[in-house]
């Protein structure tokens, strides 16, 4: 049991078996044997996937919608709220979190190959690892929030852009505590398959947001204040939902209580959970690179509200793909090589790979089709609204293009090859796409529109 808790969860010391897992045989598979049978195969591994990624978006779109929400209504109160609103959470708030996701992803590796390998009491130790983990970061993180107005001057945003900003990340600080127990809780509940519970509470969450916002924001003017309250209250609601639910019962062997054994072998939990948090936060930093070099732009207001509503539909996108392809992706990988299963592991990849393309594709359809009219969801202004009605082609292919590099993500992840990833990813990010959208942006005087293709370079 402890070697399971070390730096690499490698199956060879999780239980006993044939032992050829490792020279990539299976113990108990036949191969595909022709089209009729791949057909077959096809069918059923898309079942596993739908039943795994369906209740996943539901969830992903009704937390995601939270913030959706909070833009909505600052928008219509200006575009300077606007702007302070997604400032924050793309560079304030964006930074612990993406962290704080990250470190939380070693979970799928982890809780998803123990599942599969029947070690089900170490789901419970590895979650309370994650939670030591991302609770510390987020006590770490509570300088970046007090000092946001500063920090936000020092990166070159506007006096007016960081004041509101500034004031709006100090209502913002207890989300992050909510972030350090909902993350893991999810990854723990996700890999045994229990996403309908987090659908349910997920919904409940967004439809009681959905409403305190109209009443605080829209009817009874309460200002950007109350919608951090909101913002907050809504995801300490998921947090605690989620707890509860893992200390009813529900979860049987999975969850054996609180114990100190959490603390043990905490210092290799924190290495792979890095290399995770390495790879899989580069996506929300490079869409926070990009947003910082937008407030350098002439008209920085119009610029930052285009960029940040057009990330607010990739993003969405990105959550769709990231459920079907990493988050379906690992789950099936690492319970499948949990179980001395690798073929089956591979044609999971193949299934994810392909049903995200075509997901990736009538995406991009409908967003082009509605360019001229989603842009007026978010902001009164015609300026932004032309903005963003010029950037959607380009966002087109930025949600096409997520799909192949959030396949290999979920592998990566569910085989517990994150640094590798990581490091290719910091290269084709931050060597490439970042520069170069720079040099689009301010050398060739493209704007925004440089900066995004900037963004479609790296991916």
């Amino acid at each position: 049991m402890a070697e399971y808790g070390g730096e690499q969860p490698l199956l060879s010391s999780v239980h006993g078996g044939c032992g050829r897992v490792l020279n990539g045989e299976d113990c108990d598979t036949e191969p595909i044997d022709g089209v009729a049978d791949l057909a077959k195969e096809f069918l059923v591994e898309s079942k596993k996937l739908w039943y795994l990624a369906g209740p996943a978006i539901f969830t992903s779109f009704c937390q995601y919608g939270l913030m959706t929400i909070i833009q909505i209504f600052a928008g219509h109160l200006g575009t300077i709220q606007l702007a302070a609103v997604s400032v924050e959470n793309s560079i304030i708030a964006g930074f612990p979190y993406g962290l704080m996701f990250g470190l939380s992803s070693a979970l799928e590796t982890y809780c998803g190959q123990a599942f599969g390998a029947n070690q089900f009491e170490m789901l419970g130790i590895y979650m309370q690892k994650s939670w030591v983990i991302l609770n510390a970061m987020a006590f770490a993180a509570v300088p970046l929030f007090i000092f946001a107005t500063p920090v936000l001057k020092l990166l070159g945003q506007t006096a007016s852009i960081s004041r509101e900003a500034g004031k709006f990340a100090l209502w913002m600080i207890p989300q992050q505590f909510a972030y350090a127990m909902m993350l893991p809780s999810t990854k723990f509940l996700q890999a045994q398959s229990k996403v309908m519970a987090i659908a349910v509470i997920a919904a409940v969450a967004f439809c009681l947001h959905g409403f305190f916002s109209w009443l605080l924001i829209g009817k009874l003017g309460w200002g950007l204040p109350a919608a951090a309250v909101v913002l907050n209250w809504s995801w300490w609601f998921i947090a605690l939902a989620q707890f509860l639910y893992v200390i009813s019962g529900t979860c049987g062997e999975a969850w054996p209580g609180f114990s100190w054994t959490a603390f043990e072998g905490l210092w290799k939990f924190l290495k792979i959970s890095v290399a995770c948090a390495v790879m899989m936060c580069l996506e929300l930093w490079y869409i926070m690179a990009l947003t910082l070099f937008a407030g350098y732009l002439e008209d920085a207001e119009i610029s930052v509200d285009a960029l940040s509503i057009c990330n607010t539909f990739f993003m969405q996108n990105l959550v769709l793909l990231h459920m079907i392809i990493s988050y379906t992706c690992s789950v099936r990988v690492s319970n499948e090589l949990g179980s001395r299963h690798p073929r089956k592991a591979r044609f999971s990849v193949v299934v994810s790979g392909v049903t995200s393309l075509l997901i990736g594709i009538l995406f991009t359809l409908i967003l082009v089709l509605s360019r001229k009219q989603y842009p007026a969801i978010f902001s009164n202004s015609s300026e932004v609204q032309q903005l963003v009605e010029k950037l959607t082609p380009l966002l087109g292919i930025s949600v096409v293009f997520t799909n192949v590099q959030y396949t290999l993500s979920g592998v990566a992840i569910g085989a517990g090859w994150q640094a590798p990833v990581a490091y290719m990813s910091t290269v084709c990010y931050f060597i490439f796409g970042v520069p170069l959208g720079v040099l689009m942006a301010f050398k060739f005087k493209m704007g925004v529109q440089g900066i995004w293709c900037g963004m479609v370079i790296g991916l």
